[in-house]
């Protein structure tokens, strides 16, 4: 029976486990929501990994990639390339709540919501310096623990030969931590299961129904983007058919759509890109971990955009086209502003709403179905940084082999 399951390629066995996970969740709700403890021992068994597999990949990469002539170029242009499919992002989610009525189908009853503070860009710049390393691995601070990594691999790079040793030590520990992300992906199925039993059992169809068109634009809006303009961008600028694309990151979208984790996801997505995409892992670990940081089209881009238009609709406030542009240019930037910051999506649609002057009361409306928009939304981010990773790495010759650049 195992050898059978093992058969299966692994994204029909995600796939068959999502479904039969939403499907018993919406059939018997009881039993989906008992299933969490399944779904979290999946999450809990991903972040075991992902801060010592972001410090020992970005510190392998920084020494042997880092240094190298024309990096700052590379990563300019990967920044870059973020940026502009977020500015897309944000075009594309202010077309869809302008083609939709959002008007809610029935009465909405406000959710209590605690206050978020915007932090001050200073104190954001200040939180990416961990006081104590350390402490940021065992926290989990990814932006602090990417930067302590990449000082710590310039540094071996800049003390040469006499520190051989400790690279090969970082590059030993970096296998290890690949071997493991191997044998934990293994119980995606499960985690798909356990996690889809119980979102659908937890929230049902009763919830959803009042904000259905705005779960609907969301969507929406994030499918087009992933279709129209990831796959424009692999298809053209990336060297590779879409439809392989998207057949060797299927797996990886339906593990950031159940666990609505761009950070939780990152194994998965180190492992498809290097393997499936043919990016270089010393490429592909610099760019992914940048990528679930600072990429956040579907959060920063999408979500303040429609989010925005809905509240505004709510309180029967008209926008003019000064708001509009404000929301793009907000939406875009917002998501470098708070890299790093807890709650990023929350603190984005809150600095869109400040800009803009809409009321920050309408947040409560829309935030009994945050869990089902996150979803959709960290899948769109994930997509981006292995689209970005991809990109790049074709036009910059930095493919593993010939052949997986030769195909398209």
């Amino acid at each position: 029976m195992l050898a059978l399951w093992f058969k299966i390629p692994f994204w029909q066995r995600v796939l068959g486990a999502f479904i039969i996970g939403a499907g018993l969740g919406l059939v018997a709700p009881n039993i989906g929501v008992s299933l969490e403890p399944l779904g979290q021992l999946f999450i809990r068994a991903i972040q075991m990994l992902v801060a010592p597999l972001i410090f020992t990949t970005i510190v392998c990469a920084m020494f042997s990639f880092g240094a190298e002539k024309g990096f700052a170029r590379l990563a300019g242009k990967t920044v870059a390339l973020f940026v502009f499919t977020a500015f897309l992002a944000s075009l594309i989610g202010l077309s869809v709540a302008q083609l939709i009525d959002l008007s809610p189908a029935q009465e909405l009853n406000a959710v209590e919501q605690a206050a978020r503070d915007i932090p001050p860009v200073s104190q954001v710049l200040l939180h990416i310096i961990p006081r104590n390393p350390f402490a940021a691995l065992a926290e989990g601070n990814v932006l602090q623990i990417i930067v302590f990594a990449v000082l710590v691999g310039l540094a071996l790079n800049t003390l040469g030969s006499q520190v051989v040793p400790l690279k090969r030590g970082f590059e030993s520990a970096r296998e290890v931590m690949f071997q493991l992300t191997r044998w934990v992906l293994e119980l995606t199925p499960i985690g798909v299961f356990g996690l889809m039993a119980w979102v659908m059992g937890n929230f049902g169809l009763d919830v959803l129904k009042p904000l259905a068109m705005f779960i609907f634009a969301i969507y929406l809006a994030c499918l087009l983007h992933i279709v129209l303009v990831y796959g424009s961008l692999i298809r053209f600028f990336g060297g590779m058919s879409v439809v392989r694309f998207f057949k060797a990151v299927f797996p990886t979208q339906l593990i950031a759509y159940s666990t609505s984790s761009s950070y939780g996801t990152l194994p998965s997505t180190l492992k498809t890109t290097t393997e499936k995409l043919a990016v270089s892992p010393k490429y592909a670990s610099f760019s992914l971990p940048l990528g679930a940081t600072i990429n956040m089209d579907g959060c920063g881009g999408i979500y303040p955009a429609i989010a925005a238009v809905f509240i505004a609709q709510l309180y029967g406030i008209t926008l003019g086209w000064e708001q509009y542009l404000l929301i793009v240019f907000t939406a875009t930037l917002a998501s470098l502003g708070t890299a790093g910051v807890p709650g990023s999506a929350l603190v984005m649609l809150t600095v869109t709403l400040s800009v803009v002057g809409l009321p920050l009361e309408g947040i409560a409306f829309i935030a009994a179905i945050d869990r089902i928009i996150d979803m959709m939304r960290t899948a769109t981010n994930v997509t981006g940084d292995m689209v970005v990773s991809r990109v790049i790495a074709y036009q910059e010759g930095l493919l593993e082999n010939d052949e997986a650049r030769a195909q398209n």
